[in-house]
């Protein structure tokens, strides 16, 4: 991917609507100057970070990802959905919060990540990814805007972090959260290996205090997009007024000198963050340590061999 644009379009979405959110998803591509031509392998990755929560709060909501998807077919994209949860599978997820209901009726393949690759950052940091996402024309990134306990926020540029595979999400946790930084530059330089796309925002319903799970609800009623990560991160934590400065992965963006790191420099199509300012987000105080507890990593991983175990029917 590469980080050029300086462009953010925002839009006031205060409703879940369908054919309010296809308005603003068409005015926000086409304020973004992203296009899909016709036989363009499109990948969508909303946020489907687990199951958990039974209000799909935590998640890119399911109306979004269909307005989107609907975008590209009508543009004549070939359009696939696909993401890689820390537990359990991106199908089993998008069944469960409504993503799978939301598709029925479009020509859009629903895909679990199964292939792998590796690559190796520029940080020398190596990873398996999932060979689905670097396959595709472009790359649609469906955050959803959440407070998180270790980075404050997790928005754009955090959720393309869902293209690692299952568990070594969280080896890569372990390995490389130690507070030297290292988490968050492989963060940072996972960008420059994606291919090219738009970001767009599920920032109606928000998720603040903490997070990426156990947060509480707030209205934001925005829907912001960009084909830069970096730049559509700095604008919304102008939306929310929430200093750059508190944001690990806006530090590390600004310390690069990467283009939209400054919010000075970013420019606004549509809206500008004052015309939709919202007071009262609030983000945690004191951050957890990225590194997992060793406990919390090994009980993750045996649920998922327990997973994969009733899976195959053993226990039944």
């Amino acid at each position: 991917m590469i980080i050029a644009s300086c462009a953010v379009a925002l839009s006031r979405c205060p409703v879940y609507e369908a054919e309010l959110l296809k308005e603003e998803v068409d005015r926000l591509c086409q304020a973004s100057g992203f296009t899909a031509s016709h036989g363009t392998a499109v990948l969508l990755k909303p946020n489907l970070v687990a199951a958990g929560r039974a209000d799909g709060l935590a998640l890119t909501h399911p109306q979004i990802v269909r307005a989107v998807a609907e975008w590209c077919l009508d543009h004549g994209a070939v359009v696939s959905v696909g993401d890689s949860p820390a537990f359990g599978s991106g199908l089993a997820v998008m069944d469960s919060c409504g993503i799978s209901e939301a598709l029925l009726g479009l020509p859009v393949t629903r895909v679990s990540f199964d292939r792998q690759k590796t690559i190796v950052t520029q940080g020398r940091i190596k990873l398996t990814v999932a060979a689905e996402a670097f396959e595709c024309d472009r790359l649609v990134n469906l955050p959803k805007l959440k407070a998180h306990s270790q980075l404050r926020l997790t928005m754009a540029v955090k959720n393309y972090f869902g293209v690692v595979v299952a568990w070594r999400k969280a080896m890569a946790h372990m390995r490389h959260g130690n507070g030297d930084g290292r988490f968050i530059g492989l963060l940072v330089d996972l960008l420059a290996e994606l291919p090219e796309g738009i970001s767009l925002m599920d920032g109606v319903l928000a998720m603040h205090r903490t997070g990426p799970m156990d947060g509480q609800p707030v209205q934001v009623g925005v829907l912001a997009a960009s084909r830069n990560p970096v730049a559509l991160d700095v604008a919304m934590m102008e939306v929310l007024g929430v200093d750059p400065a508190l944001s690990p992965l806006g530090q590390e963006c600004r310390r690069r000198g990467l283009p939209g790191s400054k919010g000075e420099d970013l420019e606004y199509p549509l809206l500008r963050p004052a015309d939709v300012a919202v007071p009262g987000f609030v983000v945690p105080d004191v951050l957890d340590p990225i590194r997992f507890e060793a406990g919390r990593f090994v009980r993750g991983s045996i649920r998922r061999v327990l997973q994969r175990f009733f899976k195959a029917g053993i226990f039944r």
